[in-house]
């Protein structure tokens, strides 16, 4: 009878399509572009480039969409590639943070808002002139992809707390929350200010993982520059939460499932 639950369990997976909800459709996902411009709706988390931050202000004379005046948070970027392109309501991923282009007014330069939501979860309200932040333009699904989905949905903060060297490669050791550390394995996406990378070591119990950066990678990316005890953008990887959503889906049916097999096997062995 183990066989039989086994391929009930199976088939009550895969024959309920509200639970298994892997098939990705720009309808289906939470966006910020432009369907009329542009059909890019993903980052891939390969940096494009380095931009210097100009500045980061606190605006109180900004018009709300009803006409009435609010505060606000602006951030203003110097860049080059990600502006290839751009145009106003697309999006940029700033240190991993998907963001709206609200000014493209001077020439090398973009304008984003930064709500209350993103200064809470991300570390972009720490940032001060110059310093560098990665940025990469939206990319198209379905086009060549060298590194991950990416969603710019930053899921909480990191801490550095150990660097080294081995050969030309520099390992890097990260703290994160329990609610974040449970979605990262080994061998696995994540993506570090924007960046995707593969997670090497994970330890549940305390807390950290670490991940390695090439030669090539450390030159192309602000983490590098980046000390003990500075913090980072963590966004795990989106499939591991599809695959949680799924299961806690599943498991009171499997659960009911079980239940039914095991009262059909007392009445089977009573007859």
């Amino acid at each position: 009878m183990r066989t039989i639950r086994e391929i009930l369990s199976v088939t009550t997976l895969f024959n309920a399509s509200t639970v298994w909800p892997f098939t990705i459709t720009p309808s289906s996902l939470h966006l910020h572009t432009a369907q009329t411009k542009s059909s890019r709706n993903m980052f891939t988390g390969i940096v494009e480039e380095m931009g210097s931050v100009v500045s980061l202000v606190e605006r109180d004379d900004l018009t709300l969409w009803d006409g009435s005046v609010g505060s606000g948070t602006e951030l203003v970027v110097a860049a080059d590639v990600v502006l290839e392109g751009a145009y106003l309501g697309c999006s940029i991923s700033v240190s991993g943070v998907c963001l709206t282009a609200t000014m493209l007014d001077e020439p090398g330069k973009f304008t984003v808002g930064l709500s209350p939501e993103t200064l809470r979860l991300t570390h972009l309200g720490r940032l001060q002139t110059g310093d560098a932040v990665n940025l990469e333009r939206a990319s198209e699904i379905g086009g060549r992809n060298s590194g991950h989905f990416v969603q710019g949905h930053i899921d909480g903060m990191g801490d550095i707390i150990d660097r080294w060297i081995d050969g030309d490669s520099l390992f890097i050791k990260v703290k994160v929350s329990p609610e974040v550390i449970k979605y990262i394995v080994p061998k696995g996406f994540v993506a570090i200010d924007g960046t995707s990378l593969t997670v090497c070591e994970v330890d549940p119990g305390e807390g950290w993982f670490t991940f390695m950066l090439v030669e090539y990678t450390q030159k192309k990316i602000v983490i590098p520059a980046k000390p003990v005890g500075a913090p980072v953008n963590i966004e795990v990887d989106v499939l591991g939460k599809y695959a949680e959503s799924a299961l806690a889906n599943i498991t009171p049916r499997i659960a009911a499932l079980e239940a039914q097999v095991k009262d059909l096997e007392q009445k089977l062995m009573e007859k």
